[in-house]
């Protein structure tokens, strides 16, 4: 084909190489979809250079591949480090290099492609809820020991619900079970696990919590790492045991329950005990108090046996008799002296009493003495004292007599010494006067 155009037309309308290479990099790097845009392929080959990481991404049947590059102020961000043979996800944009006249996707992240991502996305999740502190040991409660009633959430039809009611009823028959039906496999399944808990939370019966699922592939039980799942069940009122999958299976509801054990049986074993357990460890107990009511026995005869023992060494027995002796002796001693006081004093009192009586007027008056009182009642020490016409009162022994005084009698001496008692004459000489006392009959008394 031949073109019959002018020269002049020809160089107005051709590009320089830089200018059509120019074109093509506005086109690619100012498109909307090409500035962040995700590809995914496998790695064919990957070189590492001072600037930064050097690979080729292409399709796995190898029929269009393109040149990537991630920068070395890049490669700590990467979620996957790019490997040859792996698949990888990237997230980029198109840069075209004018002195080759070639584009690259100049990368920002990779992440694993298929299982890969989901692993990546399970890690992220689980370090998220680690962070936050839901697989902390310190938040897990203990199941209750002997539950009456337990909640099951399972699916109705899964051969899990079936293990959990035989092994339930073999071990603990007439536990009550409430049973709260679930999806556990799909796209649905975590909102209907959900639902099923908050179902369980809300009758308020349950002591114990069973979350329960046979084994199956990866994306069969992608539904118990699910963070609305993984919450519900770190936010639920009742102790939650988990049975899921089997042995090398673990989830993130695993991770967040109280107790996780492998299998749906395994759960039911965990949460109820058997009653042959429970005869065998009664048994045992019954056995344990009697060796120790027995060991208690056999301890405490021989610490009284010792104790026997020492006491025929001490002799306390003799030394009892001893002391007793010494009590009796003290007795008799304390006896004898207060009976020689007793005696003293009854003595004593016998001599105050003789002595009490020789000084009791009375007494004297028994005698045949006598008491002269004048009419004032003072008692006539002198005759000196009385006058002649003075009436007086005499006190016997017996009775008393009432007397007047007809003459009064002084001694020798004091008339000598001019002394003339009252109402009298003058003695005369060599006829010494004398006190004549009247017996007045009329006033004595017997």
């Amino acid at each position: 084909m031949t073109f019959d155009l002018p020269d002049s037309l020809i160089l107005d309308t051709a590009l320089s190489v830089s200018g059509l290479t120019d074109y093509i990099r506005l086109l690619l790097e100012q498109d909307e979809q090409l500035r962040q845009v995700w590809v995914t392929g496998e790695v064919s080959s990957a070189n590492h250079h001072r600037s930064g990481l050097f690979f080729t991404l292409q399709d796995t049947d190898r029929t269009a591949g393109i040149k990537c590059v991630v920068w070395n102020s890049q490669l700590p961000k990467l979620a996957q480090m790019p490997v040859a043979g792996e698949q990888i996800i990237i997230l980029g944009s198109i840069r075209l290099y004018p002195q080759r006249g070639e584009y690259q996707l100049s990368v920002w992240q990779t992440l694993p492609a298929g299982v890969g991502l989901q692993a990546l996305r399970y890690q992220q999740l689980k370090n998220r809820l680690l962070a936050e502190g839901l697989f902390d040991v310190q938040r897990k409660r203990s199941l209750p020991t002997h539950p009456q009633t337990i909640a099951v959430v399972t699916s109705p039809t899964a051969a899990a619900w079936g293990d959990i009611q035989k092994t339930l009823r073999q071990r603990y028959p007439g536990l009550q079970v409430l049973f709260s039906p679930a999806t556990v496999q799909g796209e649905q399944a975590p909102e209907s696990i959900v639902k099923a808990i908050d179902r369980v939370e809300r009758d308020g019966r349950a002591e114990v919590l069973i979350l329960s699922r046979g084994g199956g592939a990866v994306e069969e039980l992608a539904c118990f790492n699910d963070e609305r799942v993984v919450r519900s069940l770190a936010s639920c009122s009742i102790p939650v045991i988990t049975g899921i999958g089997h042995q090398r299976d673990e989830s993130l509801a695993d991770l967040v329950a109280d107790v996780c054990v492998h299998t749906p049986t395994a759960a039911a074993e965990r949460v109820v005990p058997a009653l042959a357990e429970l005869y065998t460890e009664h048994r045992g107990r019954v056995i344990a108090l009697h060796e120790a009511v027995h060991d208690f026995g056999e301890n405490a005869e021989n610490k009284l046996q010792g104790l026997r023992n020492r006491l025929r060494r001490l002799r306390l027995d003799r030394q009892v008799q001893q002391e007793v002796e010494k009590l009796a002796w003290k007795r008799q001693q304390l006896v004898q002296m207060t009976t020689r006081r007793s005696q003293q004093a009854t003595q004593h009192l016998e001599l105050l009493r003789q002595k009490l009586a020789t000084l009791d007027p009375k007494a004297v008056l028994q005698r045949g003495y006598a008491v002269v009182r004048q009419e004032d009642g003072a008692i006539a020490r002198s005759a000196a004292e009385l006058a002649v016409g003075e009436d007086l009162l005499i006190q016997l022994g017996q009775g008393e007599v009432k007397v007047k005084v007809m003459e009064v009698n002084v001694d020798a001496k004091r008339l000598a010494a001019g002394y003339h008692p009252p109402g009298s004459q003058s003695p005369t000489a060599g006829n010494p006067p004398t006190a004549l006392i009247h017996q007045n009959a009329k006033d004595a008394k017997s």
